[in-house]
């Protein structure tokens, strides 16, 4: 459970963020990024749902504005932000707009519909509204300690389950993928997950499609088999990607994959406070590039993750935003021939001040999962 003081710091790190990116106000709409701040995720409707606050870090609790109908079950943290439920004959962004400076910039959350954001427009027409994922890099890119730790242990629960798999434990071949798919998913919770997030089992060439969906077709022997799946645990997210092979592994695979598994390698080791996270996105293409892959490598390396799945920050080729500690975000290069086989070689990585540390320590090898 989150306390008051996670809270606290939650908000002292956006507040410093924002005030150094030269924001005066911050406007945070339904969502993650709403349920991160308060505990309340709250619903997008036509009434305005979301947080106004200063900047300036003496300026006291945010304020929480929300539809009375839906006010049920949330509590004010004095701490951390008051309540102003509203009913139908108020006018919410009269709520909002005394929380906001009348001039200056305000960062606005992704999460807050543009009716919302049009509204304020119109009452605070000297302010200039620009979008918060965008200008810091993620609100909740930055993860404290605590969080690094989560992720770590999340992880740790979808290697056991890859595990599972390499070992043998999971019959593949004669099943088809979507009963592959659910027999992983009831793994993921035997291990403690609390939810599933998404499984991905991609069997011979269905495997060179990256977000492919499970379907009817049943696994044979000698193919190629990707796993992609991950749950949460406390409100944090695991994602990993390993592949298998049904039968003894052919030279040109097991070479793509050596290639694979040391562009993944160069990535991680680029991945340092400091570097750019395009860094991270060129050594691991270049390598495969060199290879004779390039062109068969057809996504970003990765993306960061907390509690979504997919969120900032993104490891493209051209982000120029330096690595920090507290970032975390996945390192998956891909090798992807159309119509036979693709595969893919994913951790997350939490940066310390040590450096990268691996969330996912299972073996990265492509194992042997047939009986020849």
């Amino acid at each position: 459970m989150t306390d008051v003081d996670d809270y606290l710091e939650r908000w002292a790190v956006l507040r410093s963020r924002a005030v150094a990116a030269g924001a005066q106000g911050l406007a945070i709409g339904t969502g993650k990024d709403l349920a991160y701040l308060t505990g309340h995720g709250g619903q997008s409707w036509e009434r305005l749902t979301a947080v106004v606050a200063a900047t300036a870090p003496d300026t006291g609790p945010a304020l929480f504005i929300t539809p009375k109908l839906e006010a049920e079950g949330i509590t004010a943290i004095p701490e951390v932000f008051t309540f102003a439920p509203w009913e139908d004959s108020d006018d919410p962004i009269a709520l909002a707009v005394p929380e906001l400076p009348a001039r200056g910039r305000i960062l606005v959350s992704d999460g807050l519909p543009s009716q919302h954001l049009l509204a304020l427009q119109r009452a605070l027409p000297g302010a200039e509204f620009l979008a918060l994922n965008e200008t810091l890099g993620g609100m909740r890119a930055l993860k404290t300690a605590a969080e690094r730790q989560a992720l770590r242990t999340v992880g740790g629960l979808v290697d056991l389950v890859h595990d599972q798999i390499r070992n043998g434990e999971v019959p593949l071949v004669g099943r088809s993928e979507l009963e592959v798919q659910d027999d992983v998913r009831r793994r993921l919770l035997a291990v403690g997950h609390e939810t599933v997030e998404f499984v991905i089992v991609a069997s011979g060439p269905n495997s060179a499609s990256p977000h492919h969906h499970p379907g009817d077709r049943v696994i044979q022997a000698h193919e190629m088999v990707l796993f992609d799946f991950g749950g949460s645990l406390n409100g944090f997210n695991s994602d990993m990607t390993r592949c298998v092979f049904t039968g003894p592994i052919p030279d040109d695979v097991g070479d793509a994959w050596a290639s694979l598994r040391e562009a993944q390698e160069l990535a991680f080791r680029a991945a340092q406070p400091g570097a750019r996270l395009g860094d991270v996105d060129l050594a691991a293409r270049s390598s495969l590039e060199a290879a004779g892959y390039g062109p068969e490598f057809i996504h970003r390396t990765g993306h960061g993750i907390g509690t979504e799945v997919h969120e900032h920050p993104y490891v493209t080729s051209n982000n120029d935003q330096s690595i920090e500690v507290g970032h975390a975000f996945s390192i998956e290069p891909g090798i992807y021939r159309v119509g036979k086989w693709g595969m893919r070689l994913e951790d997350i990585v939490v940066i310390d001040d040590d450096g990268p540390v691996r969330c996912n320590n299972t073996d990265r090898d492509l194992a042997n999962v047939g009986s020849d």
